[in-house]
């Protein structure tokens, strides 16, 4: 809609105006420029969705271009000084951010070089535990992603270490990952806008880790009138509210409380096998919080935090183990957004992230007891500009890190009553990077980008890196798009895991006493096609290096008082490459999609097998994942997931022989075994008292592992000698964590 109005006379005309989605919501970050006789002018829209800027008069084309959303183009004669409002429509059919949805829906946004954008609220059919949505299972269910199992709440992207993915937090960086072990939700879905994940981790702006990099977005709309959704279950609740304080301040409060304790675990330990884990406690809680100021007209000030409490207890009588296992998450940041002027924004954050576990532990006559933490405390700045007209970001940040690797009590292990062993690290980094989007062709674009980082630890261990970025993304016609990629990637902090099951005993250390930095080189392309109206595919492989992998080959705990990380840690190297496909499937009331991945992970550490290369424990040949969702009419929908992937990697023992009557085992190869192929089914059906834009009322009826089928989470060897001692029999004991679990919950928004 223009609308014009004459003031005075002058050479040039006053342009003002606002961006809006469909939706109601002011658009940040707007991409707006002008071509008037052959010149060329650009501006972007503030905190407010406003711009202003200056043109000559003349014939004018506007074009205005928004991730998610349709371009728009404008054709005007500029004669006076103009007021323009602008509404944008939701993109849901361009190639280049090709979405998966319905008419009126679109759940997924396949974005340039393989990232991927996820609209939350629009995936609440795809099934889960607790009939909300599950954004780590939601990434497990895409290419490239290995399904985690059971009793793991990481994500492997890849071929990746867990520990390679960096989740953000609103930028803050979230060290802990899951809720029981993967099986909760560990984010509140209700308090996140939008997800975008990014197997490459190509964005020169983020750092830190080899592997993807997932962005958790919270809502940064101030409210405008009082809200309040939730979800009631029979496993847990969450509750969110929308709280307006003025015009210009708002906030949301989200909280999440499990009661499986006293609901659920009598029934599960009713209905268990022998070779079930017994007599399981858990408890979890969690809170968000997102404060919004627009404190003047070119500032937003705004403060997100979140905090995460989780308890485990565990008693198996088979292997007379009674555990006690904690672990916590807390995170702060405020942040202000600043227009700095009709082509300029900048950003500047503070935040502080903590995660911590500790786990005490007896089994027959031995205690002990572990625990670590890790804390950031850290600044990050950015200014988002124009040159040229190509959209450019450049900054610098700072974080100090503190760490515990592991801090170990023993009792009654030796003849030496108490062992006692403890270690902290201090380290500093920084890092500047500069990012660059030109048009270099019509059909050829490039996101260039380089960071710098310069990490110490002390004087012997002190780093200066330059990893560049590059993504060239080419559009063959309206149904073909191809891109191609490369990144650099250092990480200075390592996850060290201490088990084949991913409990939170496992720990981060920092570069530090000798331990280099890891590195990897990453190679990728990719290819992406329209079949027809609702049907696209894409296509993509694959290669990764690295170099100095980290390997803690003793389990939870290590107690000689002599020894040191640097020793217990083994160095070596690995790669990755696969192949990975996608089908998606999109209309009226039907939305899904197949993905496929074919991919290898191998590892090479002179002190494992024998110095020659093994499959990593991650290595899964096979990753196969469908989902389904229906909207069978106004009151009634459905969804399922069937998931299918090879089983994890274990080294088992080959043969047994006696030494002194005592039976000893002998191993081959490093992780020469296989867990059974891991298989699952989860349905959903929600049914609908209510359903419009600002209220909800609906039913969830959810069922996990629908088919009851066994998937164990370790393997027991149980070795059984004959009475003359001349013979060995071993059996095998797959122990399995949960079975099939079936939940209904009330999802209301009013």
């Amino acid at each position: 809609m223009l609308c014009t109005s004459s003031l005075f006379s002058q050479s040039k005309a006053s342009i003002i105006g606002n961006v809006r989605s469909n939706e109601n919501e002011n658009l940040v970050g707007v991409s707006i420029s002008f071509d008037i006789h052959h010149q060329h002018y650009a501006v972007s829209t503030d905190t407010l969705g406003n711009f202003s800027t200056s043109i000559p008069f003349g014939d004018t084309k506007m074009i205005v271009n928004y991730l998610d959303y349709y371009q728009k183009t404008i054709y005007f004669n500029c004669k006076k000084d103009t007021v323009i409002s602008i509404v944008l429509e939701n993109d849901v059919s361009v190639l280049k951010e090709v979405v998966i949805s319905s008419d009126k829906k679109k759940g997924i946004t396949a974005l340039s070089g393989g990232k991927l954008s996820f609209n939350l609220k629009d995936l609440t059919s795809v099934p889960t535990v607790l009939g909300t949505t599950d954004i780590i299972k939601l990434l497990q269910l895409t290419p490239g992603v290995q399904n985690s199992g059971d009793a793991n709440g990481y994500l492997y992207v890849r071929g990746g270490d867990p520990g390679h993915n960096a989740i953000l937090y609103d930028g803050t960086p979230i060290y802990g990952m899951s809720h029981l072990l993967g099986f909760f939700p560990f984010y509140n879905a209700d308090h996140i806008n939008k997800v975008e994940f990014d197997k490459s981790s190509s964005n020169a702006k983020y750092g830190g880790r080899l592997s993807s990099t997932t962005l958790l977005i919270p809502n940064k709309k101030i409210p405008s009138e009082f809200m309040i959704q939730g979800n009631l279950g029979i496993l847990a609740s969450q509750l969110t509210l929308a709280v307006p304080i003025s015009k210009k301040t708002g906030l949301y409060l989200s909280g999440r409380k499990t009661y499986i304790d006293e609901i659920v675990a009598p029934f599960l330990n009713s209905g268990a096998k022998n070779n079930d884990v017994q007599d399981m406690k858990y408890g979890f809680s969690d809170g968000n919080i997102s404060f919004m100021s627009q404190i003047s007209k070119n500032n937003l000030l705004s403060i997100e935090s979140f905090v995460s409490a989780d308890v485990l207890k565990i008693k198996d009588p088979n292997l007379a183990l009674d555990t006690q296992l904690k672990w916590s998450n807390f995170t702060i940041s405020p942040a202000l957004e600043t227009t700095l002027s009709s082509k300029a924004t900048m950003s500047n954050s503070f935040y502080f992230s903590q995660y911590s576990n500790e786990l005490s532990m007896e089994q027959a006559t031995i205690q002990f007891g572990v625990a670590s933490y890790v804390k950031d405390f850290g600044f990050k700045n950015a200014i988002q500009y124009l040159i040229a007209g190509m959209p450019a970001e450049s900054g610098l940040q700072y974080v100090h890190h503190d760490l515990q690797p592991q801090k170990i009590n023993v009792e009654n292990l030796t003849d030496v009553n108490n062992t006692f062993q403890s270690s902290k690290i201090k380290a500093n980094e920084a890092a500047v990077f500069s990012t660059i989007k030109p048009k270099l062709t019509d059909n050829l674009s490039a996101e260039l980008g380089l960071r710098i980082n310069y990490y110490t630890s002390g004087s012997k261990d002190s780093y200066l890196h330059f990893q560049p970025r590059i993504v060239l993304n080419y559009a063959a016609n309206d149904d073909y798009s191809f891109y191609a990629s490369y990144n650099k990637q250092y990480q200075y902090l390592s996850l060290i895991t201490t088990s084949s099951v991913g409990i939170p005993t496992d720990f981060w250390i920092a570069s530090s006493n000798g331990i280099k930095p890891q590195s990897s080189h990453e190679f990728s392309i990719g290819s992406s096609q329209n079949i027809s109206k609702s049907l696209v595919s894409s296509l993509g492989g694959f290669y990764r290096s690295m170099k100095d992998l980290l390997e803690y080959p003793y389990g939870i705990t290590q107690f000689n008082e002599t020894t040191t990380l640097k020793n217990d840690l083994l160095v070596g190297k690995g790669k990755a490459y696969g192949i990975e496909m996608m089908l998606r499937k999109s209309s009226k009331k039907f939305t899904g999609w197949l993905s496929y991945t074919l991919s290898w992970s191998d590892r090479n550490f002179e002190e494992l097998n024998n110095g020659k290369t093994y499959f990593a424990k991650y290595d899964r040949r096979h990753n196969i994942s469908l989902v389904g969702m229906y909207d069978f009419n106004a009151k009634w929908n459905f969804g399922v997931t069937q998931i299918f992937s090879s089983g994890n990697r274990f080294t088992m023992p080959t043969s047994w022989y006696f030494v002194n009557n005592n039976p000893v085992k002998e191993y081959s190869e490093y992780n020469n075994a296989q867990m059974p192929n891991y298989i699952r089914t989860d349905l959903s059906v929600n049914y609908f008292f209510l359903k419009t834009n600002k209220k909800e009322s609906a039913l969830n009826f959810s069922i996990y592992n629908t088919f009851n089928i066994d998937n164990p989470i370790y393997v027991v060897l149980n070795i059984q000698v004959n009475e003359d001692k001349n013979s060995v029999i071993v059996k095998q004991e797959k122990k399995v964590l949960y079975r099939i679990l079936p939940s209904i919950s009330w999802r209301f928004k009013f």
